[in-house]
């Protein structure tokens, strides 16, 4: 088992930037032990302990430092170069999620051979993938993809989440990782983000072909959003190779615009339901099952008034299923599952 040390300097305190750590810390199979930002050492995340330099995280014994952020650009700040060396030089193996490669970078990868530890890139794509072929119509599984209105706002997280209330539930269920901290969370997938364009739909089909193998219903991870000035061409590539059945759309509560881009508003949940669907492949239709709200910055009394608020705007099941459990998304999207699909 490994022992993460999460880097997350600079981010620790930054549910956005630093979902990676969250993510792991929170799923991850194996534990992380410490997390490393200079400004909030002394300090916690989810019940982990934050310390200052690699220096004083080695006290935890970590055999692994995870770069534990995304940030945008998918490229690292000139200060982590120090932070990368300094855990490749204490004999740790480092894993990261960037599109810059570490194992590219001609003194991390020396340094790396001269200590003996691997440089491992989940976001580099498979060198054979290729445009979709239509497999991902005639596999036997359901596959339900979480959208969303907004990057960031807990795609992943509703994946995971309804897979475990599944997979709890006796049925062979599979969460399908398709960014860089589902992958290292699930140990398989494919960062989607990091494909070239015309190969996105193949990698949805990929993921999804491997997934049937694994289990009859697939939660598929989400990318991006539809109406994301920046990130739409993911959504839609994704949406189209992974050929859903279902969708649940994912919304962070009192979100009225995209997050960093400024004037570009998100539509009413309802005219984003209608998009989405819209947007399915004509040879497999899908529809939205329900709404998985992130009410993660309201107190509770508030948060249940966005959930009953959301369901009547949009006439669909509606909750938190990390503040209030994921069993009524989950009811929704196992009765909403179109006949022939099984439902063992």
């Amino acid at each position: 088992m490994k022992r993460y040390l999460a880097l997350a300097e600079g981010y620790s305190g930054d549910d956005h930037y630093g979902k990676t750590t969250y993510g792991v810390i929170r799923y991850g199979t194996d534990p992380v032990v410490v997390v490393l930002d200079s400004a909030r050492a002394g300090q916690t995340v989810g019940g982990v302990p934050v310390v200052a330099s690699v220096a004083d995280a080695l006290a935890y014994e970590p055999t692994t430092a995870l770069v534990g952020v995304a940030v945008a650009g998918g490229r690292l700040p000139p200060v982590w170069r120090g932070i990368l060396l300094d855990a490749i030089e204490a004999g740790l193996d480092v894993e990261a999620g960037m599109h810059e490669f570490l194992a590219d970078d001609p003194e991390l990868s020396a340094l790396a051979r001269e200590r003996g530890v691997e440089l491992r890139d989940y976001r580099r794509p498979p060198a054979d993938l290729s445009v979709s072929t239509g497999e991902n119509l005639q596999h036997g599984a359901a596959v339900v993809l979480t959208v969303g209105s907004d990057c960031a706002v807990g795609k992943k997280t509703v994946a995971v989440e309804l897979d475990r209330a599944a997979r709890e539930r006796g049925l062979r269920s599979v969460f399908v990782p398709t960014g860089q901290t589902g992958i290292m969370i699930a140990g398989w997938g494919i960062a989607v983000d990091a494909v070239v364009s015309d190969f996105l739909a193949g990698a949805g089909e990929r993921l999804v072909v491997e997934g049937a193998k694994r289990g009859d219903l697939l939660f598929v991870e989400g990318q991006g959003a539809i109406v994301h000035p920046q990130f739409s061409g993911v959504t839609l590539g994704l949406y189209h190779g992974a050929a859903p059945h279902l969708l649940v759309l994912v919304h962070r509560a009192g979100d009225t615009e995209i997050e960093g881009s400024p004037g570009n508003p998100i539509p009413p949940l309802p005219e984003l339901v209608d998009l989405y669907e819209r947007l399915a492949l004509p040879a497999r239709p899908a529809r939205v099952a329900a709404v998985a709200l992130n009410t993660g910055r309201l107190e509770e009394d508030a948060a249940r008034e966005a959930v009953a608020a959301t369901a009547l705007a949009t006439g669909l099941p509606t909750d938190d299923p990390v503040r209030f459990g994921p069993d009524r998304l989950l009811d929704a999207v196992l009765e909403r599952l179109p006949s022939g699909i099984t439902r063992r």
